[in-house]
């Protein structure tokens, strides 16, 4: 063997060495919130390799490795990234109405690429984007996935599933221009080539409506929207496929037979009546309810270009949402936090959380709701939802205790979504 081979060799033994050994951080603070156990602890210490969770204890109990990037917190509060389950990141806030015929794919894009960044920097590492045009939201998750983009983790749907008419369909325009969304269906086997298709171009979760909506033109919010029949139909293309389903659905009706359907979630649930509080605990149904987001429509939204017919189904809607979400909560529904983010600015998604105190759960119970909970709703338990050996490293930071003030959470002064730093105020 040649003295220069001998040399390249272990020059490349070395390079190898080097790039194999894991990059190791350490995150210290004054307290964490540990999620699973519903407990506060104190002076936790986080041992992260390689974007995972590695070790998890206290400063007393966990020595800390050589070499390793030390992340002091002290005087705050760590707790896992949030997970959103109902946002739509390439929709604009203030692009409402009419003014939506102005906004093409393209644009979108470009919307999604900035409200992706700003969501993450709220704190919030992962989110269910629940219906979004022409693909845009697989293109946006890919170039988060693939490094050129900085965003939360995304499971995206695709174009909504709807009826002709429907709440996902695109009902501004007359007759004589053609137009309408890129999802409606109609009949069971007009349904199952829609799941098939979004699966075809990507999608992770499949988004109907079951009911009319508040922001649509000339849908009643109330009134069911497919029958059984095609909602069965539509479920079990997902299921077979392994995706889980969410269900656009205020109207009672519309949110009873999605349940009995085998819908994963119900989004909204504004009209709940006894009957489909008790279905929705039977099947384990969970309910993705954006009681904040009202407070903009009514507030913001003739600005925005939502239209009088929206604002006016909104009136209605608002107060007997908030008093659904109560009842849920009381009889132990299963809850997820969703904000509808894209109706309301993204980036703001956090001011949900006191709301969801101010009608019923406890501060634990609905940070539970925004990362526990998510985790299972999309089968990720293994990997996301909580601090704990072995899941991905989505850790957020807040000055002061969100038990004692929940509100502390809209203002998030620490954000690493898979080990890697992406804020950091301390």
């Amino acid at each position: 063997m040649s003295n220069i081979f001998r040399a390249v060799l272990f020059i490349t033994l070395l390079i190898t060495s080097t790039l194999s050994k894991a990059e190791i951080s350490v995150i210290i603070a004054d307290k964490m919130i540990s999620v699973e156990n519903a407990k506060i602890i104190t002076k936790p210490l986080i041992i992260i390799e390689d974007g995972v969770i590695s070790a998890v204890g206290t400063q007393s109990d966990i020595s800390i490795p050589e070499d390793a990037n030390i992340i002091d917190l002290s005087g705050h509060t760590i707790l896992p990234g949030l997970m959103d389950m109902h946002v739509h990141l390439t929709s604009d806030a203030s692009v409402h109405g009419y003014k939506r015929l102005q906004r093409d794919t393209s644009r979108a894009a470009i919307t999604g690429v900035m409200k992706a960044e700003r969501t993450l920097m709220a704190g919030f590492t992962t989110v269910r984007n629940v219906g979004a045009p022409n693909y845009a939201d697989i293109a946006l998750r890919d170039a988060i996935n693939e490094g050129d983009v900085k965003g939360p983790r995304m499971f995206v749907s695709g174009p909504s599933i709807g009826v002709t008419g429907g709440h996902c369909d695109n009902n501004l325009l007359p007759f004589e221009y053609g137009v309408k969304s890129e999802g409606v269906a109609d009949g069971p086997w007009a349904v199952r080539t829609k799941v098939r298709q979004n699966i075809k171009y990507g999608a992770d979760v499949i988004k109907f409506c079951a009911t009319g909506g508040v922001l649509s033109k000339g849908t009643k919010v109330g009134a069911q929207q497919f029958s059984f029949e095609e909602m069965k139909a539509l479920i079990d293309e997902a299921h077979l496929r392994g995706l889980t389903v969410a269900a656009h659905a205020h109207g009672t009706d519309g949110i009873k037979t999605a349940i009995k359907a085998g819908v994963d979630s119900i989004e909204h649930g504004s009209f709940l009546d006894k009957e489909a509080i008790k279905l929705a605990k039977k099947h384990g149904t969970y309910l993705s309810m954006d009681i904040y987001v009202t407070e903009y429509i009514l507030g913001e939204g003739e600005k925005a270009g939502i239209l009088e017919e929206s604002l006016a189904k909104e009136r209605t809607v608002g107060k007997r949402q908030r008093e659904s979400f109560s009842n849920a909560l009381k009889a132990g529904v299963n809850m997820v936090f969703g904000s509808d983010a894209g109706v309301y600015p993204h980036g703001d998604n956090a001011k949900q959380l006191s709301r969801m105190v101010q009608f019923g759960m406890s501060p634990m119970q609905a940070i539970q709701s925004a990362t526990l909970e998510p985790a299972k709703l999309l089968k990720k338990s293994d990997t996301l939802g909580s601090i704990q050996t072995g899941k991905a490293a989505d850790i957020i930071a807040v000055k002061g205790d969100p038990i004692e003030d929940i509100s502390l959470l809209e203002t998030v002064g620490f954000v690493m979504k898979e080990g890697v730093v992406y804020l950091n105020k301390s």
